[in-house]
């Protein structure tokens, strides 16, 4: 991969890796042992957050698309640049909708029944730590 493109694409990917690591696998969970923090409090706090990650999220994809469509990428950063786009727009087009309507329910006073959509939303964040660790060394490699 050309050694600009690379570089930009690599401190793109670092970045969004820092951010989903510092968010969703320490501000979420670490929110809800905060005395004063219940249920509906945390679930309108992380709304907030998430939908601003989401969105900085979008922007670091389409860097990192634009990076490495102009880079002339190894079929590994071809590769795992799409696996990363994939997993994100499943995020963000199947699970956070069905998310944001439960938690709506709570926020109204409601108690909907558990459901399994944040199970598959935490194991796509899992997913995608791996897969931007994966593509952010590749790109170290491949500069």
């Amino acid at each position: 991969m050309n050694a600009a493109p690379a570089a930009v694409a690599t401190a793109d990917i670092f970045i969004w890796l820092g951010m989903v690591l510092a968010i969703s696998f320490l501000e979420a969970p670490l929110k809800f042992r905060a005395p004063g923090v219940d249920i509906p409090i945390g679930l309108a706090i992380g709304r907030i957050v998430f939908r601003v990650l989401n969105r900085v999220e979008i922007a670091l994809a389409l860097i990192a698309l634009a990076a490495v469509a102009i880079g002339r990428p190894t079929g590994s950063v071809a590769a795992l640049t799409a696996a990363i786009l994939i997993i994100l727009a499943a995020q963000l087009i199947a699970i956070r909708p069905q998310l944001n309507r439960r938690t709506d329910r709570v926020l109204a006073g409601q108690h909907p029944p558990r459901s399994s959509m944040h199970l598959y939303y935490v194991g796509l964040e899992a997913a995608k730590v791996l897969t931007l660790a994966a593509l952010g060394t590749c790109l170290l490699v491949a500069a």
